[in-house]
């Protein structure tokens, strides 16, 4: 799925149960077109001990989400759709909603 979000966008949840929520995106998954958000969708899960020292038990971790459900935040910290700009001989990513690079 083609994409135009990137690792360490702030983005903002537009549905869910974490609805206007903004975290940072720690991975995107393009063949699914899911991402994981930092501090949202979290789910529990529980984990083995890997030595004696370590200890098991249950984690929080985040859970992905679907791309059509998170929306980039600009500049001026509303939620905005990107686009393209060629600016000179770059490709430049833009809000939107005020023109602005990002």
């Amino acid at each position: 799925m083609n994409t135009k979000l990137k690792k360490n966008d702030l983005v903002k949840v537009l549905t869910g149960k974490d609805k206007d929520k903004t975290g940072r995106i720690i991975e995107i998954d393009t063949v699914k077109g899911r991402v994981l958000v930092e501090g949202c969708n979290m789910k529990k899960k529980t984990v083995r001990p890997r030595n004696q020292q370590e200890k098991g038990g249950i984690i929080e971790v985040e859970g992905f989400l679907h791309i059509s459900n998170v929306m980039v935040v600009g500049k001026n910290g509303v939620a905005t759709r990107l686009g393209y700009k060629m600016d000179g001989d770059k490709k430049v990513r833009i809000a939107k909603s005020n023109g602005e690079a990002i």
